[in-house]
């Protein structure tokens, strides 16, 4: 088989790093319109290169595309790929053009349309949902995901990284990254208030911080915080039941279940080893990356299915245009 990776910035390198880890007879075509990004990826990951996916097809034949360029663009590469009788693996899409037509076109030419969810491959997202199911009882939780917007992608500046965008903006990439496993852990959601804020002085259109308090069919509580404000990169979880204690903090190493018989802390292992990239923040390792890309590869063989859908994620981004759309505002 043969696969085009379009968008070779850093997370198109990592998906063709970890797809040539994963099946090394697949032949890895790399797309993009920018010379020096074509040319790094040649030389870190000895790979093919073409400046536009009509030039790939034409010479490479492809089976599969994975798209990791800036989310607004996707609908329309998604498109192309799909018209080129192409599976489809697409990063985070942050709005929902295209979502019915390309669903639709996918669906005509009998081809897997394949949509990024990593936190729901990761051990411990698994293993707080399996904690949860099995208390038995009413939980609460509060979740805290921040990071200082200008510490996303230090090597460039805010404004021309697509967080930086009121549309793609980084609060409502972590909302769009966090709400998929709440809901599979929490169950759907009955009710939901915010309130937004500026609480820096970033030079921004959106807002930096919101407080979200969420009520699932389940009966589960929820209160989540997400902002570009915080100077430590942080992902806080406190649940909290009759019957579970639970905290993470987003790495590894941090999940923690308290034992209310013994009156301690119990460590989870879940880990032999994890695999961390240089310059990212201990919350990201590729292990969850290498999964997700493993489930699309055997959703495409017709062996498993997809943990997450466009359906969905339609769902999902509805709640969060609602959140952005609310008046409430801190003053």
């Amino acid at each position: 088989m043969n696969a085009i990776v379009v968008g070779l910035g850093s997370m198109g390198r990592r998906r063709a790093r970890l797809l040539h880890d994963l099946d090394k007879t697949i032949k890895i075509i790399g797309v993009d319109m920018q010379d020096s990004r074509r040319k790094q990826a040649e030389d870190e990951l000895g790979i093919v290169t073409c400046e536009t996916i009509e030039k790939a097809c034409k010479e490479y034949q492809p089976d599969m595309a994975f798209v990791s360029t800036s989310p607004l663009s996707h609908a329309a590469i998604i498109n192309e790929c799909l018209e080129n009788n192409l599976h489809v693996f697409t990063e985070l899409n942050l709005v929902t053009n295209g979502y019915d037509e390309n669903v639709k076109l996918a669906q005509t030419k009998g081809k897997k349309l394949f949509l990024s969810s990593t936190f729901l491959y990761r051990k411990e997202i698994q293993y707080i949902k399996q904690a949860v199911s099995s208390a038995g009882c009413p939980l609460s939780y509060m979740y805290h995901a921040g990071q200082y917007l200008p510490d996303w992608h230090p090597w460039e500046s805010y404004k021309d990284f697509f967080i930086g965008k009121k549309e793609t903006n980084g609060c409502r990439e972590f909302m769009a990254i966090e709400f998929p496993w709440l809901i599979d852990v929490f169950g759907n959601i009955k009710s939901i208030k915010s309130i937004k804020g500026n609480d820096s002085s970033l030079d921004i259109d959106f807002a930096d911080i919101y407080h979200i308090m969420i009520e699932h069919e389940t009966g589960h509580k929820g209160m989540i915080t997400v902002d570009v404000v915080s100077r430590k990169a942080v992902r806080n979880m406190e649940i909290s039941g009759e019957k579970l204690y639970l905290t993470w903090h987003g790495t590894p190493d941090s999940l923690k279940v308290y034992d209310y018989d013994n009156k301690l802390d119990k460590d989870i292992v879940l880990y032999d080893s994890v695999e961390n990239r240089a310059g990212y923040s201990a919350f990201i390792i590729e292990d969850a990356y290498r999964s997700e890309i493993e489930n699309f590869l055997n959703v495409v063989a017709g062996k498993e299915k997809a943990k997450y859908s466009f359906e969905q994620d339609k769902r999902v981004l509805s709640i969060i245009d609602e959140i952005e759309e609310s008046e409430d505002n801190l003053k």
